[in-house]
């Protein structure tokens, strides 16, 4: 490839508070935990990071606040080679945080405070505009406003942009929204509160894949956690296993897995070979604690196979 994909990312920057425990604590208990850590985090900045570690040039949109929080997130994605002219400084607002407990077998319990993220206008991505139409791909989540996600998505649809939308945390999501989305990656909770309106609905993969594609969505993507993934294509569906790892934690995963898929459709790839790509972008990331730190780098997914020839993955669902 003569020159990287261009990527630029919408979304939500945290800085994620970890807690390793031997189990997730029950209502109104109280455990001892043991590691504690401070991470960058969100799932915007998350999916930013892996992009730009598996080879692509990355400008993220986003909020932080005037704390230290803040101006650790953004030296954060500094270094890790993302372009921060559009993230906005928020005054006299706190940045978002992450409270997350992991557990011995690697599964984790999270809850958020959007902070500065809550306050993402339309407008912070109207500024961003520029970028986003010389850019080869955007990926979007829903940890800003949904109305500041239907402005960046309409941006793209304007200049011609492909977009993959994460509809991660779930949500009920309009027709017109996903009429212009080029790829949706639910898992299927998040499939299932689409269509039903209820996250523990009645309907199976195909039927969810399905109704999304005759709402308009052009191709789904659905992440089925140890089941691996199922997928669009020319009127099929299809569906690829999960590789097996030994599961340290899962948090982000999901986000490795959307920017492994972002990443090398933005190349050229096609479908199958991108969910092949970030499949393994995924089964990497949960080998190692917390979200940013455990993103696989472009050399340690392209040799994924050499190690671990019978593989898959395991990504959060």
């Amino acid at each position: 490839m003569a020159q990287p994909a261009r990527i630029v990312v919408v979304g939500s920057l945290n800085m994620d508070l970890v807690v390793v425990a031997p189990r997730i604590a029950l209502e109104g208990e109280t455990i001892l935990g043991g590691l504690f850590s401070t991470m960058p985090g969100g799932k915007g900045a998350n999916q930013a990071v892996a992009a730009s570690r598996l080879g692509a040039k990355v400008h993220m949109v986003g909020c932080v606040g005037d704390d230290g929080f803040g101006q650790e997130l953004l030296a954060h994605l500094n270094q890790e080679n993302i372009d921060t002219e559009y993230v906005s400084t928020l005054a006299g607002i706190s940045s978002g945080v992450a409270m997350i407990t992991v557990n011995e077998s690697g599964e984790n319990s999270i809850v958020v405070s959007s902070g500065a993220n809550a306050r993402m206008t339309p407008d912070h991505v109207r500024r961003a505009e520029s970028v986003i139409c010389s850019s080869d791909l955007l990926l979007i989540q829903l940890e800003i406003p949904m109305e500041t996600v239907e402005e960046a998505v309409s941006i793209a649809n304007r200049h011609q942009v492909p977009v993959i939308l994460n509809p991660a945390p779930a949500n009920q999501l309009s027709e017109a929204l996903l009429k212009q989305v080029d790829i949706l990656t639910p898992n299927e909770t998040e499939g299932k509160l689409i269509i039903t309106g209820q996250a523990d609905g009645d309907a199976s993969v195909e039927e969810i894949i399905s109704t999304l594609i005759n709402k308009g969505v052009k191709r789904v993507v659905m992440t089925l956690g140890g089941d691996g993934a199922a997928y669009s294509e020319k009127g099929t569906i299809q569906h690829l296993k999960a590789h097996q790892m030994e599961v340290v934690d899962t948090t982000g995963a999901g986000d490795s897995f959307n920017a492994g898929l972002g990443v090398y459709l933005a190349e050229g790839g096609s479908l199958e070979e991108a969910v092949q790509f970030a499949q393994k972008a995924a089964a990497l990331s949960v080998t190692k604690l917390g979200a940013q730190p455990a993103m696989p780098s472009r050399i340690e997914v392209e040799h994924f196979h050499n190690k671990r020839p019978n593989g898959g993955e395991v990504y959060e669902s």
